[in-house]
């Protein structure tokens, strides 16, 4: 009868532990799924940000080459100003001032140039945006990382949780499946809200 009762005994154990592990692999899935998710925004925000870097390194080098640009010419002008005013040749004079009057026109339109924006002040701006962008990108991709981290510690104790029986690593790793999700929402709607994991 003993014999009985311990078979009975080790079959609802079975059944238990099968109920138990179907749980956990339930959560390691749902897990797997939201690190996934995780994972390819993260990536996502981290060729953003890359691309956004080159962009504002382009244009901040391309601003330098206009300010290259229009020293010279200035140079040049300032240098054509003090030659007219020592020519006696009225003609030369004219000439003069009239090269003079284009290489203003071009200084100025090297330092601004709203139509193409292209001008040293307009690239600036450019620049500043595409330095805005990426730092938007790379606050994103700080929260998918941790976000990330939080799933895959959260996948490897529920897995031990399957191995041990111990109740506490699936909660555990539940935990932080939710915390992840929290991460993953913020770099998704409100990644500069949380300075701190911007500083990790």
């Amino acid at each position: 009868m003993t014999e009985i009762h311990e078979t009975i005994e080790k079959a609802q154990e079975g059944e238990h532990s099968q109920y138990f592990n179907r749980r956990i692999a339930l959560l390691i899935a749902v897990l797997a799924l939201f690190l996934s998710f995780s994972e390819t925004l993260g990536k996502s925000a981290q060729t953003e940000a890359i691309a956004a870097n080159v962009e504002s390194s382009d244009l901040w080098a391309f601003f330098q080459a206009k300010s290259i640009r229009m020293t010279q010419i200035n140079t040049a002008a300032e240098e054509m100003l003090v030659a007219a005013e020592a020519a006696s040749d009225p003609a030369a004079k004219a000439t003069m001032q009239k090269q003079i009057d284009a290489w203003k026109k071009t200084a100025a339109r090297y330092d601004s140039e709203p139509s193409t924006r292209e001008g040293r002040k307009e690239l600036a701006e450019r620049a500043k945006e595409a330095e805005e962008k990426r730092d938007l990108a790379m606050a994103k991709y700080h929260h998918y990382e941790l976000g990330s981290a939080a799933f895959q510690v959260g996948i490897v104790l529920s897995s031990a949780a399957v191995i041990t029986g111990t109740v506490a690593l699936a909660w555990f790793g539940g935990v932080l499946g939710v915390i992840g999700l929290v991460l993953t929402a913020f770099g998704l709607f409100a990644p500069h809200a949380l300075p701190l994991v911007a500083m990790l």
